[in-house]
């Protein structure tokens, strides 16, 4: 018997070799294999590709609101291979065709999303094993994995099995929410509006949300108010909340006198550490740090396949005792690369607040696997997962300081007794000598409010109270951010902490045609299409906060039995069908704030003229690359010239591009256009130059003349996109015939790398390796982390030079 074992990415598989002895093998006295996917294999086919009547395919692919909504017994539900996976689906396929038991090994999350990975792919590839089972884990460490392989659990049915129908019916209700998008670029086309509008049940909780709040922030009205209060010589406050409020300074009444402050209670008190981080609000902390969402998950997810971190999409806010009892012996080493002092770790043993029985992947935190350092995270990740290392080590570690301890000291003052005082005096720093969750924020502001405010303060109260007027106002609300979004959102249970962070990713990001957010530094507002969409979703189905909430009672019920997914999309005609009413509503506040019918329609500009190159008249579009053509460069394009501006890529990058008008095809449509020649810089005779640094490196002078005259140039440093830095020659020539020169890159260099298996060679060693001498090296490390010697020698294998290491 042979049992087959399919995990959700290639880095998963060899973490289940590692633990089970290989790719394919016994363990435990029985035989295995293990394929793995790559993510979803499978996706939905467009909806009128799914009719299952043909004369209905017109219908649902027009985007008319005549078509709207859709009949969810008019699909098929089928599925097609996502486009660069089709090898990696056949793979799956003739590793597990055999096994007389397939295993679903995906990742566990609480919305089934890896069940319905695994289901669809056996399904559609058409597997048939005599049975079928599920692996239960909280993470990828090797004895998770063996427990898990040894104690799978059968599953009788996968049309039945609770995490695939779960996932399947939030799936297809979100593939049906495609309507939404439908109606509200419909509505927003009618009223002159040319843009496309994404709806969703997240997406368009979060543009609800901020355009809300950026209302309240925006109509807000300062209401001044004065009032007498005290303040001793330590800067404490002393309120009275019966004391009366006037509108102007003049108007406070100068009944009071200096007078000695009475101390009435002296309380000692401490707080807890802070929870554990989910993704969302370790992307919010980051955000203002200038890492972006997509950044982020991007990141983590490379340096958990790497167990340098934890599960990435966990619900957990807490971490089981096992959790806690695989971290405890590698604390001081964490804290080491954090930076923590570890002499402020001495609470050792597990707090109720943080540590539960209850539990599956556990709260974001540090892997098993400790880096050497953050400068070793860097290198391997980039800053950005040198920032994650850093804050979720710290955020772990302060669970494991003492709590923060401050006597609270109580006075008033002796002659007025009504006006109170309160000063909170630090005594033992604790958790908050640590990590402090609040860092960057900007500070409370009390002072609208009438009642007693502790003051923080070394020095406590002091002992004379003199009178002043205060001024206030009212509180104004928050400005929108990223932070203040997850917490709304985690406040009425809206998407894990990982669905928040991917889809304020997607709602945010600069490479979009429409963005619905506009995120700058840690302040959101609305983009035009986010504008729109607040506009159109007030009273809507797919606008309320309460929707997410119905599709995961949905989902639980689905998955005990209790319901079908078939019922509980019977009634989504109904909602699209209502929120089209009240969409078309609404519109009319899109004609009243923006402008009537039409007046906002756009469409490309264009430039007009006869082109010197054939005589004929032509016309092209003004733009190109974020940069719209002067006059002068229009008669320029008209006349055959080259010119050369600054463009704008979609990541908001800035670069230098030169060109002319030329013939282009399209999708076979002939059109002229304006046609890059090449990028960066030309001297005075017009001749491309190198640019003057790329991938980080910056040329020296004599690089720069080198490059210019057809000669490459090897280096080190350069740096990918992920921060880590590389080797290869480079030269500035043409890759592509008529593109223009740029830096080509040739990894196949004469020369040996600058470091491998994490040792740096000096420049002897370099150049005994390159005259073809073996080397020994100690302490070599290798991807697992485990140390090793070697002799090392630089020649060729496998048709390329790499370095070949061999052991005694």
């Amino acid at each position: 018997m042979t049992v087959g074992i399919l995990t959700e990415k290639p880095s998963a598989a060899r973490h289940f070799a590692a633990a089970l002895g290989g790719k394919s093998g016994s363990y435990n006295g029985e035989r295995f294999v293990i394929a793995h996917a790559r993510g979803h294999l499978y996706e939905f086919v467009d909806p009128h590709q799914m009719v299952s009547d043909p004369a209905l395919a017109g219908r649902y692919h027009r985007w008319d609101l005549a078509n709207l909504p859709w009949d969810p017994r008019d699909l098929t539900w089928d599925l097609e291979v996502i486009k660069g996976v089709a090898k990696v689906a056949q793979e799956v396929k003739q590793t597990l065709a055999g096994c007389d038991e397939i295993v679903i090994a995906t990742d566990v999350d609480p919305t089934g999303e890896g069940g319905m990975i695994a289901v669809n792919a056996f399904l559609e590839l058409g597997l048939r094993p005599k049975s079928w089972s599920r692996m239960y884990f909280t993470d990828e460490a090797p004895a998770s994995l063996q427990k898990a392989f040894s104690s799978r659990k059968t599953i009788a049915s996968l049309q039945h099995f609770d995490e695939y129908a779960k996932a399947i019916y939030r799936s297809k209700f979100d593939f049906l929410s495609m309507q939404w998008t439908r109606c509200a670029t419909s509505i927003a086309r009618s009223r002159g509006r040319d843009t496309v509008l994404r709806q969703g049940r997240l997406k368009s909780a979060m543009v609800k949300l901020v355009g809300d709040q950026l209302k309240a922030y925006s109509d807000y009205v300062k209401q001044p108010f004065f009032q007498n209060r005290f303040r001793d010589e330590n800067d404490v406050m002393y309120t009275n909340p019966n004391e009366p409020r006037f509108g102007q300074k003049a108007q406070v009444p100068q009944r009071y006198a200096a007078s000695p402050v009475v101390l009435d209670a002296t309380v000692t008190k401490q707080t807890a550490p802070p929870r554990l981080l989910d993704l969302a609000a370790l992307s919010s902390m980051l955000v203002g740090k200038g890492v972006k969402a997509k950044l982020v998950l991007e990141t983590y997810q490379k340096m958990y396949e790497a167990q340098v971190v934890s599960y990435p999409r966990t619900e957990d806010k807490t971490i089981t005792p096992e959790q806690f009892n695989e971290l405890a012996p590698l604390a001081d080493n964490i804290a080491a690369v954090a930076g923590v002092d570890i002499a402020l770790l001495t609470h050792r043993k597990p707090r109720r607040t943080h540590v539960k029985p209850q539990g599956a992947h556990g709260a974001n935190r540090p892997g098993p696997k400790v880096p050497a350092s953050l400068d070793d995270v860097a290198q391997r990740f980039g800053q950005t997962g040198r920032l994650i290392y850093e804050t979720l080590a710290k955020n772990y570690l302060a669970m494991l300081a003492e709590d923060y301890v401050y006597e609270q000291q109580k006075g008033h003052v002796r002659r007025y007794a009504e006006f109170v005082g309160i000063a909170n005096v630090p005594k033992s720093a604790g958790w908050k000598a640590v990590f402090d969750p609040d860092s960057g924020d900007d500070p409370a502001d009390n002072s609208a409010t009438a009642d007693p405010v502790a003051t923080e303060t070394s020095k406590g109260l002091g002992r004379n109270a003199e009178p002043f007027v205060f001024e206030g106002a009212n509180k104004r609300p928050e400005h929108p951010s990223m932070k203040w979004l997850m917490k709304q959102l985690e406040k009425r249970d809206v998407g894990t902490g990982a669905t928040r962070t991917s889809t304020y990713s997607e709602v945010t990001s600069t490479s979009v045609k429409y963005p619905l957010l506009v995120e700058r530094s840690r302040k959101l507002t609305l983009a035009d299409a986010g504008q729109l969409s607040w506009l159109l979703l007030p009273g809507t189905r797919i606008g309320s906060l309460d929707l997410t909430e119905k599709i995961y009672a949905d989902m639980r019920d689905i998955a005990a039995g209790s319901a079908t997914a078939e019922e509980r999309l019977a009634v989504v005609a109904d909602w699209v069908r209502e929120d089209i009413a009240q969409m078309e509503k609404n519109a009319a506040a899109i004609e009243a704030k923006l402008g009537p019918q039409g007046t906002a329609v756009t469409h490309k500009e264009r430039a007009a003229g006869t082109w010197a190159k054939t005589g004929q008249s032509v016309t092209f579009a003004r733009a190109w690359g974020g940069h719209r053509f002067s006059d002068q460069e229009v008669q320029q394009l008209l006349a055959a010239e080259t010119i050369e501006f600054q463009a704008r890529s979609r990541q908001g990058k800035t670069y230098d591009v030169f060109g002319e008008l030329a013939e282009q095809t399209f999708k076979g449509n002939k059109f002229v256009g304006f046609s890059k020649l090449g990028l960066g810089r030309r001297d005075a005779s017009g001749a491309a130059q190198p640019p003057k640094e790329w991938c980080s490196h910056v040329f020296t002078p004599a690089e720069l003349k080198q490059l210019a005259a057809g000669g490459s140039v090897e280096s080190g440093d350069f740096l990918s996109k992920q921060g880590n830095a590389f080797q290869c020659k480079v030269w500035f020539k043409e890759d592509k015939p008529g593109e223009g020169k740029k830096i080509v890159p040739d990894f196949d260099t004469s020369l040996p790398p600058t470091s491998w298996c994490q040792h740096v060679f000096t420049d002897d060693e370099r150049t005994a390796l390159a005259s073809g001498t073996s080397i020994h090296v100690k302490g070599l490390t290798s991807a697992r982390g485990r140390k090793f010697d070697a002799d090392l020698t630089w020649k060729n294998e496998d048709g390329r030079k790499k370095i070949v290491p061999a052991f005694a």
